[in-house]
């Protein structure tokens, strides 16, 4: 079996913010030399996540304002006793959770017809860091 691994850094413009990594994860697969197996893409931080779904902009802003109703950004979480305002992003997080697993079918990412990779940064604008692992033959 090959393993491959790769990071990918992210220090976002945005407090919140999603970007599509589907190029960069298709490429590692490319380098990595495995034709059969998977990809894990997962979110080094407690405050991003992963997931994939449909590379659409007003799908963007209604998984955006979703997220933002079941976790409004708010003064009197429980969490921001401990001197951090950033209790909303680790909710956001936990709802979308910090990775994904994809199936590689001759040398490719083996997608649906409108999946796409997304990074969603829930407390940005500092450094954070994705791991590709791609593992198979």
């Amino acid at each position: 079996m090959k393993s491959h691994t790769a990071y990918l850094v992210f220090n976002t413009q945005k407090h919140r913010e999603y970007i599509n990594i589907t190029d960069q994860v298709a490429a590692e697969v490319r380098q990595s030399g495995v034709a059969e197996g998977m990809v894990l893409v997962s979110a080094m931080h407690i405050t991003a996540g992963v997931w994939v779904n449909d590379a659409e902009d007003g799908l963007l802003r209604d998984i955006d304002a979703w997220l933002e109703h079941l976790a409004p950004f708010r003064a009197d979480y429980q969490h921001h006793r401990t001197g951090e305002t950033n209790g909303d992003a680790h909710l956001k997080s936990l709802l979308v959770h910090h990775e994904v697993i994809v199936p590689i079918t001759k040398g490719k990412l083996d997608f649906g017809p409108w999946q796409q990779i997304y990074y969603a940064e829930f407390d940005g604008q500092r450094r954070k860091r994705v791991v590709i692992k791609v593992m198979g033959e």
